[in-house]
């Protein structure tokens, strides 16, 4: 029997854009071919060693993580374009836990200190670190094959010699490879030349780059994406007509290299010395220095009681006792060093004024409530500590941190310092291609039109796999099957689908090490700043067992921050957060009202919907909403809300819910809600009822029919009868997949009453605040224009920039906010702090020559100021804004000579003014823009029209033929017939396949905006309409998806010719609480044992009409679509067998008859499968 082969020259998708094996697939292959080991050779990287180490153990293959590196054609710090951009390839294999350790640094060494266009090492480096490590020649790229195809087996000898050094003896194989690339056949004989010359073992490899041979396209594609070049170009790289770079079995090797047999074993004598252990599981706690004669427990309970004296005062027994048993839990899981740590740096960013709070289940610790991290009260809010560690619990707590956005790398800065920059290191994360990706990609290298694809791209919704687009979209499939290019533009995204596409640096995540992190784990440069981050993701990282903390930067609390730092300044009042009363009356009476615009988590359509409905009263009530709002706990609001308003009786599965439910008017609110009905209802400790929350949330099949079990004996001893105890288990197990904890909501609840507080009793400061951090990042001049919106609906005057009075942000000016120079479009920070420093050294500006007289103009240029003008900013000076964009350039040049003068030695009297200054030249006159055009540069500059709006004059006449405002629509139901009105401020048309025009349009008028879809028979019919900034009245039906509102056109007007609005109609118009009974998405609230009877009014039914032989796919997504409608309506089945049709009322399933859902099962299942009617 021969030799079993293995592969050492491997590719992973961790080769970025250039290798497309998944791991997991790659393991079972492998392991299907009787394989014992396999090798790791990713290009100048390790990402994927430690999933790679562990997949093999769990198929039962020996890992040999090695890498393949990149060699400096010079020396590691030579970076020489004309001769340093071409490193060679040489493999890299350890064979040891000390080569281990050694790859690690040296793929750091070469991405930290020798990275020049690929990361590189040199021969130096590479043989202070060659202990434990086998070296190959490599690839066709690799030194030794270069001299062979260049002719020069003197320099190949001198070349493999020198590696022979390096590694030692027996440690440096002559790579050979034969894809049935030209080249290859000379290279491998001259491997086997230099062998016999230098007597080097022999390595023969396949370069795997996917796993299977069908999949060599999937990898054209990729490299295709990465090189940005045509799949039907015929100049391609080396594996575009190739399909040889697949997992090859043994007999397939063994027939490629037949006439060199000796190479086949070199696999397998790296194999067997590669014994390579990387330890898991321990967690490797940073040292934290303590006082002489203290351990971290006795400083940690020091600390605990001295910040306990500081809150209470005389503590009571039960807060004593609490403080006791969680320090006690502490101690005994080893993590005092770690709660240490996290105050340490959480006091420093107090201490610097640095806002911060924390998110998840920390709150619920009384030692980090005592120790100052956060400012939430477990006891006043009954968290529960379990639910952040108990001693079941096997991996560390999360202590995750928010920060002021604009302020939190000055803590990680500090935690550098504090431990050391070998120590700290960020965290990377890796982009997959999603299937829309993955479909613009493939379609450009496909070379389709991209009209073609972005269509084919938007038929797929957001994060949905391809073949679920395809199983519910009718047209995608139907295109797919008709179009053999979309099929293959489909099948290949589909192949690329998840497959990683780019490193990035996580958003939040920092390690803080005992030990150098190079012992542990491959560093590399931050995709952001100067900082450096570990080439292990989250997940392995936590394996290896270092310390992860999320450092999170939270803009609210930037905002806050600037709000108080406002206030200050204005009013000469110092507020602390934490002594505000959180009774407050005005804050209340704002979120009623629905003023959430610039509310910390309270914003959006559906969530402003509830809060006006729930009419809060108390801080529990905003923790509450917050909880609720999210896919799982939505179906309770409803019954939340009625039940405070009394509206509906406050009811208990069992009487023993009540003490654990009664603040929640008997609904499930939070995560802990499922701990407490367990320990209630059956006789849960709170460690145990946390482990099944765990169970239940990460869906972990083998444990969660264990802890049904256990859940369901439980509540018989307590006297609760099965059918009862199944409904309980049924309610919170959607529930605890998608639920907020208490503690969470509690932390997150409090910031967004903050946020009310400050918006009710300092209006104005506080979106001064807003508008000044919203000017920044992404889609800013859209944040901008709804805050400005929302200030002037709250009667707050919102003045345009001005080179005279603006600052570089926001500004309060009396009562009123000032836009800042810094939030006009093209005007950066130097620009404007170069006005704002001539202005307060000189004076104001009296004209545009005297404001280009004094700055200068390298930071102000002509682009600054065209933009400043067309803002507005000048228009305080009394000169039109035609008149000096059309002299921009004479102010300028004239500003030049001045400074010229200035600097000649030979200036005099008759060549300069008594001022010093240059005499400006004289504007040429030009007629001004008319208001239109004035507004039009606004909205260019601003994002908004900030000295008039273009419907002013037309408010009336539109109100009246418009069914409501724009800013309203969120409070439409899906399909509503209605009319909108408003300014046209985007219009874009596109073809579709069909070869017809359709447009999608943005529709604003003075409360908001909205995306018309018109389709292309409403298209021809009116797109001599269809202008930008034309005013418009388009009639249709809304659009309603994901809280996000779009109107699909059937009908357009121009204002005058509109007809007068009519009220809403379709799909019951505007959104309300669903009535008594109903349960809305998700699982049902928590209702008495007895069904109660439905209300004559809610007598409605759901037909449902279907093939009697469903298969098993489609009767999981009508079985989905039902759950996700659970109510109290009958349903009622229409089975079409042949020409039969059999109609069944459903004895155990209720609905919620909401046309919504009729509408969903009709997209999934076709027009006319479902509807509802009156049933009484």
């Amino acid at each position: 029997m021969p030799d079993p082969f293995v592969h050492c020259h491997l590719h992973t998708e961790y080769s970025l854009l250039d290798g497309h094996s998944r791991i997991r697939p790659l393991m079972q292959e492998a392991a299907r071919l009787g394989m014992p080991a396999i090798g790791l050779t990713d290009h100048g990287a390790m990402y994927g060693a430690v999933e790679f180490y562990l997949a093999a153990k769990e198929h039962g293959l020996n890992p040999i993580l090695g890498v393949e590196a990149y060699v400096a054609p010079r020396g590691l710090s030579d970076r020489d374009p004309r001769l340093d951009i071409n490193p060679a390839h040489l493999i890299l294999l350890a064979t040891s836990t000390e080569g281990y350790r050694n790859l690690i640094a040296l793929t750091t060494v070469a991405h930290l200190e020798g990275f020049y266009y690929k990361p590189r090492i040199d021969r130096e480096v590479l043989a202070g670190h060659s202990t434990g490590l086998v070296g190959s020649s490599a690839c066709l790229q690799g030194e030794v094959a270069r001299a062979i195809l260049r002719e020069d087996m003197a320099g190949a000898r001198e070349i493999a010699a020198t590696y022979r050094d390096i590694f030692g003896p027996g440690n440096f194989f002559l790579e050979v490879q034969n894809h049935g690339l030209p080249d290859e056949a000379r290279v491998i004989k001259g491997m086997v030349q230099l062998a016999r010359d230098l007597d080097l073992p022999l390595l023969a490899t396949n370069d795997v780059h996917y796993v299977r041979k069908g999949e060599a396209d999937a990898q054209d594609a990729l490299m295709c994406i990465q090189m940005n070049i045509g799949l039907d170009q015929t100049e391609k790289p080396r594996m575009g007509n190739v399909t040889e770079f697949y997992l090859k079995n043994g007999e397939e090797m063994a027939r490629l290299f037949a006439d060199v047999p000796e190479a086949l074993r070199g696999g397998l004598a790296i194999a067997e010395r590669a014994h390579i252990e990387i330890e898991m599981g321990r967690l490797r706690l940073p040292h934290f220095p303590v006082p002489e004669g203290e351990t971290a427990d006795s400083y940690l309970r020091r600390l605990c009681e001295a910040g306990l004296h500081r809150i209470y005062a005389r503590a009571a027994p039960e807060v004593q006792e609490r403080l006791d048993r969680e320090l006690d839990i502490i101690a005994k899981t080893g993590y005092a060093a770690y709660f240490l740590i996290v105050q340490d740096f959480v006091n420093f960013a107090r201490g610097r004024g640095i806002l911060t709070t924390v998110r998840g289940s920390a709150a619920g610790s009384l030692v980090l409530y005592a120790l100052g991290v956060t400012d939430v009260d477990p006891i006043q809010y009954r968290l529960p500590f379990e639910r952040f560690l108990n001693l079941e619990r096997f991996t560390p707590p999360d202590i995750d941190v928010d920060f002021m956005d604009s302020r939190r790398d000055e803590v990680i800065r500090y935690v550098i310092d504090r431990y050391g920059g070998d120590r700290v290191a960020q965290i990377i994360t890796f982009g997959t291609m999603g299937a829309r990706q993955g479909v613009r990609d493939v379609g450009r290298v496909m070379g389709l039109p991209y009209g073609d694809v972005d269509r084919i791209a938007k038929l797929i919704p957001f994060n949905a796999s391809i073949d679920e687009a395809v199983r519910a979209d009718p047209d995608l499939a139907r295109a797919a099957a008709e179009n053999a290019q979309i099929r293959r533009l489909l099948d290949l995204a589909q192949k690329l689908e998840g497959v990683a596409r780019h490193a990035s640096t996580h958003a939040a995540g920092v390690i803080i090490s005992r030990d150098p992190l190079i012992e542990h784990v491959p560093l590399q440069k931050s995709t952001k700043g100067d900082l450096v981050m570990t080439q292990y993701d989250m997940n392995a990282v936590e394996k290896i067992g270092l310390l992860k903390m999320d450092f999170l930067g939270l803009i609210n609390l930037t905002i806050l921050d600037t709000a108080l730092r406002i206030i200050e300044r204005m009013r000469g009042l110092t507020i602390d957060l934490k002594t505000i009363p959180l009774d407050d009356q005005k804050t209340y009476d704002l979120l009623s009202a629905g003023e959430t615009v610039g509310i910390f988590q309270l914003e959006g359509a559906g969530m402003t919907r509830y809060i006006k409905e729930l009419r809060p009263s108390r801080i529990e009530d905003i923790m509450a909403m917050v909880a609720l709002f999210r896919p799982g706990p939505m179906a309770n609001i409803p019954a939340y809300i009625r039940r405070k308003h009394g509206r509906e009786p406050i009811t208990y599965m069992h009487p023993s819910l009540e003490p654990v439910l009664r603040e929640t008017y008997g609904v499930m609110v939070y995560q802990e809600d499922v701990m407490a009905v367990a320990q209630a209802a059956a006789g849960y400790t709170l460690a145990e009822a946390d482990l099944l929350r765990y169970a239940v949330g990460k869906k972990i099949r083998d444990k969660l029919e264990a802890q049904r079990e256990t859940f369901i004996a439980g509540c018989r001893k307590q006297g609760i009868p099965k059918r009862s105890a199944d409904l309980l288990w049924e309610q919170f197990e959607p529930f605890a997949r998608y639920g907020f904890n208490r503690a969470h909501a509690a932390c997150y609840g409090l910031i967004a009453y903050y946020t009310a507080y400050l918006k009710a009793n300092y209006p104005v400061e506080y979106m001064t605040a807003v508008l000044t951090n919203e000017a920044q990042g992404q889609d800013w001049m859209a944040k901008v224009a709804l805050a400005v919106a929302e200030a002037r609906r709250m009667g707050i005057r919102v003045l345009p920039p001005d080179v005279n009075a603006s600052q570089e942000n926001f500004s309060v000016e009396g009562d009123a906010i000032r836009f800042g120079l810094g939030a006009v479009k093209n005007v950066g920070g130097g620009a404007v702090q170069e006005i704002i420093r001539a202005r307060e050294s000189g004076g104001p500006f009296t004209s545009l020559v005297d404001l280009c007289a004094r700055v200068d103009g390298r930071l102000a240029n002509k682009r600054v100021l065209e933009s400043l003008i067309k803002a507005g900013a000048f228009d305080s000076l009394g000169e039109p804004r035609a008149q000096l964009l059309a002299n921009v350039d004479q102010a300028l040049a004239g500003a030049q000579r001045a400074q010229r003068l200035r600097e000649s030695p030979q200036q005099g009297l008759f060549e300069m003014g008594e001022s010093g200054a240059a005499d400006g030249p004289a504007l040429f006159p030009m007629e001004e823009f008319s208001r239109e055009e004035r507004l039009a540069m606004e909205k260019e500059m601003l994002g908004l029209y900030i000295s008039d709006h273009p419907l002013a004059h037309v408010q009336e006449d539109l109100a009246a033929r418009v069914s409501l405002p724009i800013g309203q629509l969120h409070e439409v139901r899906d399909r509503a017939t209605l009319a909108v009105g408003g300014i046209v401020t985007v219009l874009k048309r596109t073809t579709t396949k069909s070869g017809s025009v359709m447009a999608f349009l943005t529709l604003e008028d003075l409360t908001g905006s909205v995306e018309v879809i018109v389709f292309p028979k409403t298209y021809e019919q009116n797109a001599f309409l269809l202008k930008r900034d034309a005013i418009l009245v388009v009639r249709g039906r809304a659009d309603v998806a994901e809280q996000q509102v779009k109107i699909l056109a059937e009908s357009l007007y121009p204002l005058a010719e509109a007809p007068a609005a009519e009220p809403l109609a379709g799909a019951e118009a505007l959104v309300t609480v669903e009535p008594a009974g109903a349960t809305g998405n998700g699982g049902p609230v928590a209702a008495p044992f007895e069904e109660s009877p439905l209300p004559e009014s809610e007598t409605r039914e759901l037909h449902v009409r279907l093939p009697a032989h469903l298969g098993p796919e489609a009767l999981e997504r009508l079985r989905s679509a039902l759950d996700r409608y659970r109510g109290t309506h009958p349903l009622v089945l229409h089975l079409v067998r042949d020409d039969r049709e059999t109609v069944v009322r459903s004895q155990e399933i209720r609905v919620r008859a909401d046309p919504a859902l009729a509408a969903d099962l009709e997209s999934e299942f076709g027009a006319g499968a479902a509807w509802v009617e009156d049933g009484g």
